[in-house]
Order: C-alpha cells, then structure tokens, then sequence
C-alpha cells in the first residue's frame, strides 16, 4: 500500500485499494469500497460502502458517491465543467445509489451560476461515452444510453429514457417516464410520458410502453391519451387546450404531472407535434 493509500479514510478497513491505484490522503472510502488498479482518488472525494471502480477510473473535485455504485474503465468524474465561466469555485458532483456508470462516461460538476451541484439519483444507467454536463440534475431510474450528451442545467425527470447519441440542449427539461429517440436533438422541454424523436426533435406520442411497464392503470393511461390528443390538438389556441384538458382531466394523477410539468417556470419552449407548432 502506498503512502498516500494509508492516509485516506477507510471505514473499518474493509475496502480494498489496488497497489497501483492512486488515493488522495483526505479521500473517504466507504466499508467495502473496491477500487482497481490504476484508478486515481482526490482527496475532497467520498465514495459510498461497496461502490466498485473497475480500472482506470478517474473521480475528481469535491464528488460524493452512493452505496453500491459500480464504475467502468476509463470514466472521469468531477473534472472542471467544460465553461468558461467556470472559475474554480468548490462545486459539487453527487451520485446516488447503485448507479452503473460506463466506460467513458464523463460528469461534470456544477457552477456558480447554476447551484454549484451536478446531481445523479439512485438506480440510474449511464452508458458508455454519455456526457452530463455541468449543473445537471438527474431524477432516478434513468438510463442515458451509449453516447447520449447533456448540457448544461439540463433537468431530467425519474424513469426518463434518452437513446444512443441524443444530443439535448442546455437548460431542457425532461419530464418523468419520458423517451428520447435514438440520434434526438432536443432543444425544447419533453413533457411527463412523452416521446420525442429526429432532428430537430419533435414529439410523437406517448411513451405508452414505460407506461404499461410501471404499472399504471389501463384508466389512467386512457385518460393521458385523451388529454393528449386534446391538448396537442388544432382547434383554439394552446392557453385554451389547456383549459380544457385541466378541466375534464385535472383529478387525473397523470395529467396534473403533465400540467404541473407546463406550468413550472421554463427556460425552453415546449416541445410540440409537428402538426401542432404553430398552435
């Protein structure tokens, strides 16, 4: 064991350290932490009991990570965030529980003029070459597949899907449940269920799928597509679609997540249907 090794923090010395890999003295590793050969730790660090980090995996800054959490080869976590407004202040990465985090995979911290947090929940699946951004915040149970790349202050809610190489712009949001197609450019906030797909991406439906998978009602999930079908309709203007949805619809659990989803401050449009962007 290395010098540095014996001075890190290590919760009943029970974690297990590589004899080439590289730990920071200060750095907190957690009751049965496994870290693999030719890793490098810093010391502002905390890495929660049991998390794996296989080979080459690179955690940077002031970054906290959960129980359970497994890392892959050549993953970089908590680098300075790629602004230029970015001026060294002690921002933050905080990753959730039993996360898998790709070969790859780069996170950044936050900044000052985003809340100095780049936040992971729990059970989320970050694939290989995926990039998130500096002040992301990311709901639970998401999966960013191989590629997918997030800018800044992009909000994503739980349960969202994003496909291999989309690309969504700074400060979006993602509604929960919600599914990105493969190769998207999202510029435009995705509502709660939705899907979205192309270039510039567009919204296509609901993500009926996910839907069914979670288990929701078969009632529930009706009403959504009626509430869809009504609120991304051509008649009135969208103000009056929206009436009339939070009317017929409002006791729906479902719709009011989709109305409290539109309502909610927004730095981005609404992404819409083809059909209905002029509405």
């Amino acid at each position: 064991m290395s010098k540095q090794q014996a001075h890190a923090s290590r919760d009943g010395d029970t974690s297990e350290v590589h004899p080439t890999a590289a730990v920071a003295p200060g750095a907190r590793l957690g009751a049965g932490t496994k870290v693999g050969p030719f890793c490098r730790i810093d010391a502002d660090v905390e890495l929660g009991p049991n998390a794996i980090l296989h080979s080459h995996v690179v955690v940077a800054g002031r970054t906290r990570i959960g129980p359970n959490v497994e890392i892959f080869p050549f993953a970089c976590v908590g680098h300075a965030p790629q602004d230029l407004k970015y001026a060294g202040e002690p921002s933050e990465v905080v990753i959730g529980a039993r996360c898998k985090i790709r070969e790859h995979v780069t996170i950044n911290p936050g900044t000052r003029g985003g809340g100095m947090v780049t936040s992971i929940g729990d059970d989320c699946l970050i694939m290989a070459g995926a990039h998130v951004a500096h002040d992301c915040k990311i709901g639970n149970h998401v999966i960013l597949v191989n590629n997918c790349t997030l800018g800044g202050h992009v909000v994503i809610g739980d349960h969202a899907i994003l496909g291999g190489m989309s690309a969504v712009h700074q400060f979006v949001r993602i509604g929960a449940h919600a599914m990105i197609g493969g190769m998207s450019a999202v510029e435009a906030d995705v509502i709660p269920f939705g899907t979205v797909m192309g270039d510039r991406a567009h919204l296509a439906g609901l993500n009926l799928v996910g839907l069914k998978r979670r288990g929701f009602e078969r009632e529930a999930i009706h009403d959504l597509q009626k509430a869809y079908r009504m609120l991304f309709g051509e008649e009135g203007t969208f103000q009056e679609r929206l009436a009339d949805v939070r009317e017929e619809f409002g006791d729906n659990a479902l719709v009011g997540e989709v109305l409290g989803f539109i309502k909610a401050q927004a730095d981005r449009a609404l992404c819409q249907p083809k059909a209905a962007r002029s509405g």
